[in-house]
């Protein structure tokens, strides 16, 4: 007997916030719906940004793991109808492949009848994905803080003020996650460690509080910033926009290369924008977006 089909969106995300390496994430309003059903064969059709890539089904990172999954419970995997609708951009940044995982482990669950719970299921996805943050902020969207335990996440999460806006700045080039991995060093010094826990603390206080005025300070990192700016110059550009002219806190988005500006409440988007444009040499493209609610059922 087939199962009922599947329809589910996921959020962008924006992993490694400021000082919140590998712990912080924030849902953004971009989103990945996948609809999916049984059927004899597995096909695959993708539209929106990237449809090129979300819809090759020999390299499908949803598909794959809806497969291991299944396979790794001792299940046959029913060949899948599935149709994608993306709008993440790939590769810059924003959590794409966290929402393939959660995709394809919410499928293994739901077909596979697996029965995971949604701890459960972020915690499997995390797995995969290898750290928790972008997995854990696009399950349960605003801002959430995360950390492994045992096998298991152990996440709390902001919703955030709706009210606040993003601006994402995106130059033509992707970056590799595990390219962007490689820039960073094996060991910090003990002063920058602290800088980091300083800030991270606060920047978790300045969502909570809904505090813009602390990014400035909140947002700024010596763990994995500084090292990632040969492969992000959006980053070097738009950094010194961080606490003036309407820019509460600039921060690069995951690995990079994109870089994220939230806005002050009475902020310019418009002037704002033609600052990005002035700071950065060549092509970049921004996208206005908000602080999104967690992936739900459709």
């Amino acid at each position: 007997m087939s199962r009922p089909p599947l329809r589910l969106r996921l959020p962008a995300t924006s992993a490694n916030l400021g000082p919140g390496f590998d712990a912080v994430g924030l849902a953004l309003s971009l989103w990945l719906t996948v609809e999916a059903e049984e059927s004899d064969v597995f096909s695959l059709s993708a539209s929106g940004r990237n449809a090129d890539v979300c819809g090759n089904l020999a390299e499908s990172l949803i598909l794959s793991t809806y497969r291991d999954v299944l396979r790794s419970a001792g299940k046959t995997a029913p060949p899948l109808r599935v149709r994608l609708q993306n709008e993440i951009p790939l590769g810059m940044g924003c959590g794409s492949s966290a929402a393939a995982l959660l995709a394809g482990v919410a499928l293994a669950n739901h077909f596979g009848e697996l029965k995971l719970e949604g701890s459960a299921l972020v915690a499997e996805a995390s797995r995969l994905e290898g750290h928790p943050d972008n997995v854990a902020a696009c399950w349960y969207g605003g801002f959430t803080v995360s950390a492994e335990s045992a096998g298991e996440i152990v996440a709390a999460t902001f919703p955030g003020d709706a009210r606040w806006r993003i601006l994402l700045a995106m130059q033509p080039a992707a970056l590799a996650t595990k390219k962007a991995r490689a820039l960073l060093p094996d060991s910090y010094p003990k002063a920058d460690a602290v800088f980091n826990v300083q800030r991270s603390s606060l920047l978790v206080a300045a969502f909570a509080q809904k505090r813009l005025a602390w990014l400035r300070v909140a947002m700024q990192d010596k763990m994995h910033q500084p090292f990632r700016r040969v492969a992000c110059p959006l980053l070097a550009a738009l950094s010194p926009l961080a606490g003036r002219d309407g820019v509460a806190g600039v921060a690069l988005s995951g690995a990079g290369p994109s870089v994220l500006l939230v806005l002050e409440e009475d902020a310019k988007e418009h002037d704002i924008r033609a600052q990005i444009t002035q700071a950065c040499s060549g092509a970049v493209e921004v996208l206005s977006l908000q602080i999104a609610g967690a992936a739900e059922y459709l």
